[in-house]
């Protein structure tokens, strides 16, 4: 067998499916596509193995109904603070992923409701003030607890740079129990009530503990609508990662990714005799560098994926092999990497370190969009090609 030089490295492709609803099968329908996209006359795709196939969790979530009412949400927290304040800890400024989840949290509470921002941004990033203003007005972000009307008199209103919204105002007019309160230190919470809804997204294991260990009654929103429903959708991830779906309704995160995943990739497997890695993905793990925001509102870039895409990659980071070799080059390359593949780690001088769902499931984002592109599933060929990798031919 020859291998003829290659010229063409990793390639992504969005694949435009169906509208789909409730109900569909949508693993018939991803494989399917693939079969009908080797068969176009434009821009046919071969399948290999090891090629990756991303799906968005939306379209999964969606094929399986997992939807919740205001009136779900409520029913759960009331169950858990049947009566008393609550405090709702460091939810993420935004109208599509919390608005609604803080809609129907209100609904289940008998007390107040204390909204507990931090400042001058959310964890990812979303600003409520100039961070200027810190400094200007002399604030101790981690010993200054504000009032909204304290806020006010200080910094004034300030409108999200994308969005346009306030958010003080948005959260404020939800309910008449809601009460806005401004601090970063967890433990002044209890100064306002012990019952909490710890809100943040990926620092959410870290405050519950702080809390617990202060002598709270804490859950998450991961511990709301996240058990088995015979009357409303759920996930294993609970409130987190839910979507605006109508006035009335959210989207949950999907449940049961990684058993998706693994029968998607036998059904392909058996249909075109290829084993290929499959993965849902949500945000990306990425940052804008204008606006300071990261894309990152899911608890996790992926739910469930196949067991090829465990890990960290393992690379022989080309441009130091070349900054420290003065004779042939490619041939430096080449020991480099086969000595990789023998388990010699020497030569292990990837990028920064991140998980390969991560890195795949941010490039998959990427693709998709959140617009009308109409491709909710990302095929990727040639990923775990290497420089040495050609083209098997006969």
């Amino acid at each position: 067998m020859i291998l003829e030089q290659r010229y063409v490295g990793a390639s992504v492709y969005g694949l435009r499916m169906p509208i789909i609803q409730q109900g569909d099968d949508i693993a018939e329908i991803i494989s399917d596509t693939l079969m009908q996209a080797g068969s176009t006359t434009y821009q046919p795709i071969e399948l290999h193995n090891k090629d990756i196939l991303g799906i968005t969790e939306s379209f999964l979530a969606r094929s399986q109904g997992n939807y919740i009412t205001l009136d779900d949400i409520a029913d759960d927290v009331t169950d858990k603070f049947p009566t008393g304040d609550v405090a709702v800890a460091f939810p993420i400024l935004s109208r599509n992923r919390f608005a609604k989840v803080l809609e129907g949290i209100a609904k289940g509470v008998n007390g107040k409701v204390y909204v507990c921002l931090s400042y001058p941004s959310d964890e990812v990033g979303n600003a409520l003030m100039d961070e200027e203003d810190i400094y200007r007005l002399n604030l101790n972000p981690y010993a200054d607890v504000l009032t909204k009307k304290e806020f006010r008199e200080k910094v004034g209103t300030y409108l999200h740079p994308i969005t346009k919204t306030d958010y003080l105002e948005l959260y404020q007019s939800i309910s008449e129990k809601i009460e806005i309160v401004l601090l970063n230190n967890p433990k002044d919470i209890l100064k306002l009530t012990n019952q909490i809804i710890v809100a943040s997204i990926h620092t959410r294991h870290r405050h519950k503990k702080m809390l617990i260990d202060s002598g709270a009654n804490v859950i998450t929103l991961e511990e709301i609508c996240n058990t088995p429903s015979e009357s409303h959708g759920w996930s294993e991830f609970g409130l987190l990662g839910s979507n605006y779906a109508d006035s009335n309704r959210l989207k949950l995160f999907p449940r049961d990714a990684e058993s998706f995943c693994n029968h998607l990739q036998k059904l392909i497997l058996s249909k075109t005799g290829k084993t290929i890695e499959v993965m849902i993905y949500g945000d990306g793990g990425f940052k804008c560098p204008k606006t300071k925001i990261w894309e990152f509102a899911d608890p996790v870039v992926s739910p469930g994926f196949t067991s090829g895409l465990k890990g960290m990659p393992n690379e022989v980071k080309i441009k130091a092999v070349a900054d420290n070799n003065k004779g042939d080059l490619k041939a430096a390359v080449k020991e480099a990497i086969e000595e990789k593949k023998k388990g010699d780690d020497s030569y292990a001088l990837g990028t920064t370190p991140r998980q390969i769902t991560d890195l795949v499931g941010s490039l998959c984002d990427l693709t998709t969009g959140s617009g009308d592109k109409g491709t909710p599933v990302v095929l990727i060929k040639g990923y775990f090609d290497d420089y040495l990798k050609g083209i098997p031919s006969e």
